[in-house]
């Protein structure tokens, strides 16, 4: 029971002010376990059925609200006898412990959903050149057994992929080169081999095999700094005994392959989707010319069922991931 006071709660702001800077995390940390209790009490205007309603001692109800007003420093009831009524400044913390309460509810509601083996979701990201045809036929193959199962799916390069995976946006995501760093768990999951694409009135167009040193005067188009295919070309390029010329640099690789049919340079890509009319592409003899595709999760991440149960599947897909 909350005993009725001879007079508004006194609390000193200085020792009010004193206790929230010894919180780790101030005012909520203090706040956020009474807000359920205090919202009970308001609801009833009587602490005896507010307890019984939540299955707590009538006791630690009372002293929970005792304290809250502590806390706050301000009176948020009336009491008067074993009923209790908002003062003015109650009424107005209703309000917004109502909102922040329900908006509680609707994140728990929604991280229950996303972690339901049978609905839940998977954050997975991937390069833009998997895109066209391996992802959907991913999916497609894993939804046979798993058809309720949602998809986050976001098309990014390597690098900022593996960003959003550190941040927490993302489960897991297919990238490459295959990453090696202490805070991830990678596996390689499939290589894919690269193409040197030249113009279809190039001086090489009518060969179906090349050495990359052949293409040392050329003048390349690449992705920009910072994608895996960019830092391959480069690596590529230096083991045949050159650095490459670039002339253009952007974000797609079905774009440098327009801009290769233009004759503004040639490109080491991966295989197209679909064929491209104005190029060529020919088969690199040396080096070998490939990329290592793999999955890659944050070390230490619980799985939800969803996402440990599509991790799994992409692990099966090992030398089949491309086909």
């Amino acid at each position: 029971m909350v005993h009725e006071p001879r007079s508004q709660p006194r609390v000193s702001w200085n020792s009010y002010e004193h206790d929230m800077d010894h919180t780790e995390h101030g005012a909520a940390a203090v706040l956020a376990p009474r807000l359920a209790y205090f919202a009970g009490v308001a609801r009833h205007e009587h602490v005896t059925r507010a307890a019984q309603e939540m299955g707590v001692p009538q006791s630690t109800l009372s002293r929970a609200m005792v304290r809250l007003e502590q806390d706050l420093g301000v009176a948020l009831f009336a009491r008067r006898g074993r009923t209790v009524s908002l003062t003015p400044a109650g009424r107005t913390f209703l309000t917004s412990v109502e909102r922040a309460l329900a908006e509680v509810e609707r994140a728990a509601e929604s991280v229950r959903a996303d972690a339901d083996p049978a609905s839940g979701k998977v954050a997975f990201g991937f390069l833009h050149t998997l895109g066209s045809e391996t992802v959907p036929g991913l999916i497609r193959t894993f939804r046979a057994d798993h058809p309720r199962v949602r998809f986050q799916l976001v098309q990014n390069y390597g690098e900022a992929m593996i960003e959003r995976l550190r941040a927490g946006d993302l489960d897991l995501c297919l990238t490459s080169p295959v990453p090696d760093a202490p805070d991830l768990v990678a596996r390689r999951l499939d290589e894919q081999r690269l193409r040197l694409v030249v113009p279809d009135d190039h001086r090489l167009a009518g060969r179906r095999r090349v050495r990359l040193a052949e293409a040392a005067d050329e003048t390349f188009v690449t992705l920009e700094p910072g994608y895996g295919l960019r830092r391959i070309t480069d690596d590529l390029c230096a083991e045949a005994g050159f650095r490459p010329r670039v002339a253009f640099e952007g974000e797609e690789a079905e774009t440098l392959r327009g801009l290769v049919a233009a004759g503004l340079g040639v490109a080491l890509l991966p295989p197209p989707a679909v064929a491209r009319p104005g190029v060529v592409e020919l088969t690199v003899t040396a080096p070998r010319a490939v990329r290592e595709i793999g999955v890659a999760w944050l070390d230490g991440h619980p799985d939800t069922p969803p996402v440990a149960a599509f991790k799994r599947f992409l692990l099966s897909r090992r030398g089949q991931l491309l086909g």
